[in-house]
């Protein structure tokens, strides 16, 4: 496909696509090898020949702006190349559209990846946009920019999360259930749970902040010694009665990550199993932690992280316990509104982005309306022919496509084809 800008044909304004190449990131959470789906989507899409027995970990794949992972042009013809996405726009500012221009300034609001994940994510949380600009301001080589970062993961397959704080009345049943948490954080503070009636939202969250606060601020040598007291009771209680399903998870993230207090502070957090084709979204100042599996994700443009627990990387667990909302209850799921043949969008509370994904059989055929913002294409699977007023070509597994604004595509396939579309929320785009 040719890489073009804006031309001029019969009075008006005629867009062409982009063919970009991606960054890959292999931190140790990643899958390993072949075995990832961001391997095969970026072998395709570098088409690079990397060794399909390779011991390293793929974890992500970044499509975007980002200058942590920044996507490039296709070469050109003459084989020249290094022209990075943002550096284009710059060049092009119109193919933003005049909302998101006047928005957000000559860049992507939104970032969007392919996440493999192996093993579990750090317990973290994004910053809302105020704590952004102090943080980074602060240590601007830990937090690499200064926005916020609300985020999407729609689940590729069954995807696993620890995501917000569970119910109040889940949480009574923990701390009567985990005697390790009232050992941890003394029976004053646990005690406040039971005294407190869910309709007192701000009670609740003070009790909440205290204890959770308490738990995760503990010494390395009493986290060492309950996490060891937890794990020997836990495993002597198996030989009686079946474990929940919390209990099982926790014995496994201490194998994962021993003596750590990410471990005791899964008690708090629901668990999520997505199916394929479910989405769970995630606002500033939320905790969670990716479990397992394999997603799409689309966020506002930032790489701003706070770490708490399961990880080895630098924590800020002040930080994080003193920005949390506090907001009990099981998150909002998902599962996307079909808003013409073949295509279902999701659409989260956030101006940045949203996700449409297209599931087309072969022979078929669907239309990406034109929209007033940006899009970025990512062909997932399957063959076919993609086509604008400007332009036509085939497409297959990892072709990744910048899409100005106002352009239509017609699209074709030649097999069972899925494709995602990120773009900015239709909501802000049309909105008064």
């Amino acid at each position: 496909m040719e890489i073009a800008t804006v031309v001029k044909a019969n009075g008006g304004c005629r867009r062409r696509l982009l063919r970009l190449k991606c960054s890959v990131k292999d931190y140790a959470w990643g899958t390993i090898g072949s075995d990832s789906l961001v391997y095969k989507v970026y072998t395709a899409n570098c088409d690079d020949r990397i060794d399909s027995t390779t011991k390293r970990p793929y974890a992500e794949l970044w499509m975007g702006t980002h200058e942590s992972g920044p996507s490039y042009l296709e070469e050109d013809a003459d084989g020249s190349s290094g022209v990075t996405l943002r550096s284009w726009i710059n060049e092009n500012p119109e193919s933003l559209g005049d909302r998101v221009l006047e928005k957000w300034g000559c860049d992507l609001p939104f970032l969007f990846k392919v996440l493999s994940v192996a093993r579990p994510l750090s317990i973290q949380a994004h910053p809302d946009k105020v704590l952004a600009k102090k943080m980074h301001k602060a240590h601007p080589n830990l937090y690499k920019d200064d926005n916020h970062k609300p985020e999407m993961a729609l689940a590729y397959t069954q995807f696993e999360a620890l995501c917000g704080f569970i119910p109040l009345q889940e949480l009574k049943s923990v701390i009567r259930a985990i005697p390790e948490i009232e050992e941890l954080v003394g029976s004053e503070e646990t005690n406040q749970v039971f005294c407190i009636s869910e309709h007192d939202e701000e009670k609740v969250k003070s009790a909440v902040r205290t204890i959770f606060t308490l738990l995760m601020s503990a010494g390395p040598d009493t986290t060492k010694q309950i996490v060891f007291k937890l794990k020997r009771r836990l495993h002597m209680e198996s030989q009686e009665r079946h474990l929940t399903e919390k209990e099982r998870l926790v014995l496994k993230l201490e194998k994962q990550y021993p003596n750590d207090i990410g471990v005791i502070s899964a008690f708090f957090f629901n668990y999520i199993k997505l199916n394929p084709g479910e989405a769970l979204y995630l606002g500033a100042n939320e905790p969670h932690a990716y479990l397992f599996g394999e997603c799409i994700e689309v966020m506002a443009t930032s790489d701003n992280v706070v770490r708490a627990g399961l990880t080895s990387k630098p924590l800020d667990i002040q930080s994080l316990c003193s920005m949390l909302t506090y907001k009990l209850g099981f998150p909002e799921i998902l599962k996307g509104t079909r808003i013409r043949p073949y295509i279902t969008r999701y659409l989260p509370p956030f101006e940045e982005f949203e996700v449409d994904v297209c599931d087309l059989p072969s022979g078929a055929s669907t239309v990406f309306l034109s929209v007033p913002g940006p899009s970025l294409l990512l062909v997932i699977h399957g063959e076919g022919r993609m086509s604008t007023d400007a332009s036509a070509d085939e497409v297959s597994v990892g072709d990744v496509l910048f899409v100005p604004a106002d352009t239509e595509i017609q699209l074709k396939s030649s097999s069972d084809l899925k494709l995602y579309r990120a773009g900015v929320n239709n909501r802000f785009l049309y909105s008064l």
